[in-house]
């Protein structure tokens, strides 16, 4: 990490307070609202300049749900996102889409958010259209450029989506997010759909980019390997909340929540004559229709007690730069 990388981390760039997101579930012939999907629940962390904070869990946890909310793609429930001093959600219309341009987005399928009747150098040209940045010459000669920065050629700018593969998909998915040169990104599952030995690439490229751009990055992935290798900060995530937050290293090496160290026994080791204590988890990952009471996760906890049920336990640092939610673990650090 460059110096620079690590007096930028002292400022935050996006703070998320609280954030809820329901959505509703309709039925009968009036479809009326008989019940809500509680898809993030009362969320809060930071993301600091120059950084990738990594936000890992299972499918359905609300990890996507909480991209898409930050960018206000999707309108909140409560809650507030705070990027460079405005409140993300209180903004205008026209001022939120000045602010478009330094948020961004890289999409999970990124086949699916190209138009497939337009060749791809026009999509990537789209921002550049609707903000009017430079000439109709001078655009054709940006989206050039960050084809290049992404590995592609001169020729492709003409090319459908159809006539790419899936890793030069995504750089062209990479390319469209950064052809306005954003501060702030955020890549849903960008690796998730490749080939092992094309998320590579990607991730490398990734972080070239965040070098050249100074990019910050919010990181969306269910790979824990993948994850680990790109993020400075990881946030764990479990139905609708996040248990545990800190640095990559502390994360990997002293998981201290119950849900995280039954993620981290479950990657692999690359030998073959190592083998890792596993912890299984029992049942199944609770609906968001309805979750528990108390910790959401004490059905499938191996330690959970009587209390677990009944007492939500707080988001609290317990080490430095060290967040976790449980009771175990807050009455541990109590007792030291």
């Amino acid at each position: 990490m460059t110096q620079d990388k690590i007096e930028n981390q002292n400022e935050e760039l996006v703070v998320v307070k609280d954030l809820v997101k329901y959505f509703p579930v309709r039925g009968g012939v009036l479809r009326r609202i008989v019940n809500w999907v509680q898809a993030v629940d009362g969320v809060s962390f930071s993301i600091r300049k120059g950084e990738t904070l990594g936000l890992v869990g299972e499918s359905g946890c609300g990890k996507s749900t909480i991209g898409r909310t930050i960018l206000h793609l999707l309108d909140p429930t409560s809650g507030t996102v705070v990027f460079e001093g405005q409140n993300v959600f209180e903004l205008q219309r026209s001022e939120m889409k000045k602010l478009r341009r330094d948020m961004q987005i890289i999409f999970q399928d990124p086949y699916a958010s190209l138009n497939p009747r337009r060749p791809i150098g026009e999509s990537i040209k789209a921002g550049l259209n609707i903000h009017q940045i430079g000439t109709p010459k001078e655009r054709t000669e940006m989206v050039l450029d960050i084809l290049h920065k992404v590995g592609l050629e001169d020729y492709h700018y003409h090319r459908y989506p159809h006539e790419f593969s899936g890793g030069q998909r995504q750089r062209i998915g990479i390319a469209r997010s950064i052809t306005l040169k954003p501060k702030f990104v955020i890549c849903d599952e960008p690796v998730s759909a490749l080939d092992v030995s094309i998320q590579s690439q990607v991730l490398n490229l990734l972080q070239d980019l965040q070098d050249e751009f100074g990019l910050t990055y919010l990181f969306i992935a269910h790979n824990l390997s993948v994850v680990e290798h790109i993020s400075d900060r990881v946030a764990v995530m479990y139905l609708g909340k996040i248990v545990e937050l800190a640095s990559s290293d502390d994360l990997y090496l002293k998981p201290l929540h119950p849900y995280t160290k039954a993620l981290m026994s479950a990657i692999p080791i690359p030998k073959p004559r190592l083998r890792r204590a596993r912890t299984i988890l029992k049942g199944e990952v609770p609906s968001p229709l309805d979750p528990p009471n108390g910790c959401r996760f004490h059905p499938r906890c191996p330690i959970a007690t009587e209390q677990c049920s009944i007492e939500e336990p707080e988001f609290v640092e317990v080490m430095k730069d060290h967040y976790v939610a449980c009771l175990h673990v807050g009455l541990q650090k109590v007792r030291m």
